[in-house]
C-alpha cells in the first residue's frame, strides 16, 4: 500500500468533507503541519470541528480557517495568540469547548487506545465539569471526561519511513502522536521521507499503524510566535 501523496492537496482528496471533526497537531506554531492546514484551507470544507491545543496566530495556521469562517467549533486549552479567535467567540459567532491541556492530551490518547472516557480531578467544582458525572474515589471527587476521535487528523513530523514510523523533532512532537493516534484517518507532513528499514526502531515515536497518507513538506515556513532577544 503505497501511503506516500505527491502534494498537501492531494493527500487530503476524498477524505475531508463538511461537517467533519478535525484534529490537528501542534503547540502555539511549533510542530504544526502547515502545508495540509493551508490545503484544508483551500478546500473549502465548511462547518468543521477543530481539536487543537490552540488556533495557531491571525492569519497562520488554523487561524486561517477562522478567517475563512470554515470552522464552527474549536475544542482547544488556550486562545490567547489569535485576536480573531477571541473576537469570534465573545460575538458568539464561534463555539468553543475550552478544555484543561492535560485533559486535552489525554482525551485525545484514550480516543486512540479505544477508550470512551476517563475520569480526572481536574476541573472539578469548576465550570469544566459543569453538566459532567462527578465520581468519589477514594474520598475524592473526579469528573468524567469523554475520548475524543476525530474523523481526520493531520500531523507534522520530522522524518517518515515510507510505511509511516514517524519520528518528531524535540518539542514538536507536542500534540501531534495523541492527534495521530485519535484519527479515523490521519495524514502526516513530514520533512523527509526514508525508506523502510532506515529508522531505527527504538526511535520511532509513533508505528506506521496509526499513518494512512504521507507528504512531503521539506522547506516549511516554521514561523516564531514570538521572537525575544537580548539587546
Amino acid at each position: 500500500m503505497n501511503k506516500v501523496y505527491p502534494d498537501a492537496v492531494s493527500a487530503l482528496a476524498g477524505i475531508v468533507h463538511d461537517g467533519q471533526v478535525i484534529a490537528v497537531g501542534g503547540f502555539g506554531l511549533c510542530g504544526i503541519p502547515e502545508a495540509l492546514i493551508a490545503a484544508l484551507r483551500d478546500s473549502n470544507v465548511q462547518n468543521l470541528t477543530a481539536i487543537s491545543n490552540n488556533a495557531g496566530i491571525d492569519g497562520f495556521g488554523l487561524g486561517q480557517l477562522l478567517t475563512t469562517r470554515q470552522i464552527k467549533k474549536m475544542i482547544a486549552s488556550y486562545v490567547g495568540e489569535n485576536k480573531e479567535f477571541e473576537r469570534q467567540y465573545l460575538a458568539g459567532e464561534l463555539e468553543l469547548e475550552f478544555t484543561p491541556q492535560g485533559t486535552l492530551a489525554e482525551k485525545l490518547r484514550a480516543g486512540g487506545a479505544g477508550i470512551p472516557a476517563f475520569f480526572t480531578k481536574t476541573g472539578v467544582g469548576t465550570l469544566v465539569a459543569e453538566g459532567k458525572e462527578i465520581r468519589e474515589f477514594d474520598g475524592a471527587q473526579y469528573v468524567m471526561e469523554r475520548s475524543l476521535v476525530a474523523d481526520v487528523s493531520l500531523v507534522k513530523a520530522q522524518k517518515a519511513d515510507r510505511a509511516g514510523n514517524l519520528v518528531y523533532n524535540k518539542t514538536a512532537r507536542n500534540f501531534n502522536p495523541n492527534v495521530a493516534m485519535a484519527g479515523k484517518i490521519t495524514v502526516v507532513e513530514v520533512e523527509e521521507l526514508v525508506e523502510v528499514g532506515a529508522l531505527d526502531p527504538d526511535q520511532i515515536h509513533t508505528p506506521g499503524i496509526f499513518v494512512h497518507r504521507i507528504v512531503v513538506n521539506a522547506t516549511p515556513e516554521k514561523r516564531i510566535e514570538q521572537r525575544t532577544v537580548s539587546k
